[in-house]
Parts: structure tokens; sequence; C-alpha cells
């Protein structure tokens, strides 16, 4: 009796398990390549905007340069003061309009960024500490232009290398 269940029920078992492995396998096969196919269908649409977020990265490192900002920001008849605050305020209203970036760079190339941006103002801070607040401009112009050239290594331009060598690593 047991020997008549079992020559009905084993057959039917090893059928079952045989099916139930192959349609196992294969749904993950079809999930795996269906994962696959999403994640290269985002590297499509990700890839060129994390591009150009590292390239506004580098850009706004180039922007925010001691030398690049006295080009842009000085004019004449103001004081080393208001050529200070200009400075300043220029370099966080670049930073703030290049915030949204960091999504897509990793977070050592955000924090790179970040430092430099402190960097620069803290070096245009202490150079302006430097000249008289009601002097002429075209001094501090001079003191940043000639403290830039002594330093040893710009922070912006440390930035700036660091950004092309993680992209030359990713790409």
């Amino acid at each position: 009796m047991i020997s008549e269940i079992l020559k009905y029920t084993l057959p039917a078992l090893i059928v079952f398990l045989t099916t139930y492995l192959t349609l196992s396998k294969m749904l993950n096969n079809e999930r795996n390549r269906l994962k696959a196919e999403a994640v290269l269908n985002n590297q499509k649409y990700i890839t060129p905007i994390r591009l150009q977020a590292y390239e506004r990265m580098v850009l706004l490192m180039e922007r925010i340069s001691p030398q690049s900002l006295i080009m842009r920001t000085q004019r004449q008849n103001i004081t080393n003061q208001e050529l200070q605050s200009s400075l300043l305020k220029t370099i966080r209203s670049e930073f703030e309009h290049n915030m949204a970036h960091q999504l897509y760079i990793s977070d050592k190339a955000w924090e790179m960024v970040r430092a430099a941006k402190e960097e620069c103002i803290k070096f245009i801070n202490q150079t302006a500490l430097q000249t008289k607040p009601d002097g002429n401009s075209l001094q501090l112009c001079k003191l940043i232009l000639e403290n830039t050239m002594d330093r040893d290594t710009d922070p912006t331009t440390k930035a700036i290398n660091y950004l092309k060598e993680e992209i030359r690593t990713l790409f």
C-alpha cells in the first residue's frame, strides 16, 4: 500500500521540485537582468549629470580663486573693507549657487570643495587685516596677489586637482 502511494507521489514530487527550481532560477535571472537594465538605463541619464557636476565644481574653484575674484570684483574708488566684503559675498554666492551639485560628486570631493572655499575666505580675511579698512582697495588687491604668489599650494588648485583625479578614476 505504501509502495503504491510512493510509486505515484515520488515521481510527482520530483517533477514538482524540478519545475520549482527551474522556474525559481529563471525568475531570478529575469529579475537580475531587469536590475542590470535599469542600472544601465539610469547610467545613461546620471553620467552626464555627474560629469556636469564635476565641471561645475571645477568652474566654482576657478571662480573663487583669489586671482580670479580680484579681476572680476575690483572697482575703482572703493575701500579695502568694501572690496573684502564684495569678495566674500561673491565667494558665498558662487558656492550657494553650486551647492546642489554635491549630490553627484563624492563626499571627499565635496569636502575638498568646501575646504577650499573656507580657505579662500580665511585667506582674504587674513590679508585684509594687513590693510587699513578705509584705504584704497588697490592696496588689498596687491597684497592678495602677492600673498597668493607666496603660497606653496593654492586650496582651489588642490581641489581642482583632486576633482580631476577623481573624474579620471570614475570614467
